[in-house]
């Protein structure tokens, strides 16, 4: 039944994004069918994800939480360090590097945030914002199935961050797919809160998540330390440094 009204979902989102919008934003020429795709995620998050991620939170004790989460961010920063190295910000670079280095072997493969006790600062990159950094514009907002809030170019990476994913690489697939589906109850309960706050504050949901999507992933080019300079226009996607997790 489950399966059935997601599929029905998805097919009306596809048939309702033929529709046009009376004023759309030039940023989301495709804002009809972004809409439509919105609400079809919105029903896969309360009929899957979000009852799955409350109940982790609440059988799954704070440390244990605290340790898977910074388990995915250090494999994560595996491939930020990649992408620093491709954008040629050596800073950067090399506290992704001294990051993944202290958090493996000091630790216990991540699980323990040793790196951000010692002030190593995170600066979370993706091929998407590499080819900003390059001159690859962003193109128009979509919104993909399941994945949601994206731009043109940063969804044409997708297959490169994919392959930068280590989780992929993981066998046996059983373990592997654990895995992935760990990590995505993981990513949906450290959003409760701000979901929570979202649904009781935000006059259109949709707007507004579009906006603080295209405004981060534009404070680009700048360097890491963007915020510390005035003038600088933003134009190429990179996302500010990552708060440490509390541990």
């Amino acid at each position: 039944m489950v399966v059935r009204g997601l599929g029905l979902g998805l097919g009306v989102a596809l048939t309702a994004g033929c529709a046009t919008v009376a004023y759309p934003d030039p940023r989301d020429p495709l804002e009809s069918y972004n809409r439509s795709m919105t609400r079809f995620n919105e029903q896969v998050d309360a009929m899957v994800l979000k009852p799955v991620a409350i109940a982790y939170r609440e059988v799954t004790p704070a440390p244990v939480r605290t340790g898977v989460s910074n388990f995915f961010a250090n494999l994560s920063d595996v491939w930020s360090f990649v992408n620093n190295v491709l954008q040629l910000r050596g800073e950067a670079a090399a506290s992704s590097f001294m990051r993944v280095n202290v958090n493996t072997f000091m630790g216990l493969g991540g699980v323990l945030d040793i790196a951000s006790e010692l002030g190593i600062e995170r600066y979370r990159q993706d091929f998407g914002l590499t080819l900003g950094r390059w001159g690859v514009g962003t193109g128009p907002y979509v919104v993909l199935p399941i994945l949601g809030p994206s731009t043109a170019r940063d969804t044409l990476a997708l297959p490169l961050d994919a392959k930068g994913n280590l989780v992929g690489y993981v066998d046996p697939v059983s373990a592997r797919n654990a895995l992935y589906a760990l990590r995505a109850v993981d990513a949906r309960s450290n959003l409760l809160r701000a979901s929570n706050v979202l649904d009781s504050a935000a006059l259109d949901k949709y707007s507004f998540t579009r906006d603080v999507f295209l405004q981060v992933r534009s404070q680009a080019g700048q360097g890491p330390h963007a915020s510390e300079r005035e003038g600088d226009d933003a134009n190429d996607g990179m996302l500010p440094p990552e708060p440490p997790p509390a541990r």
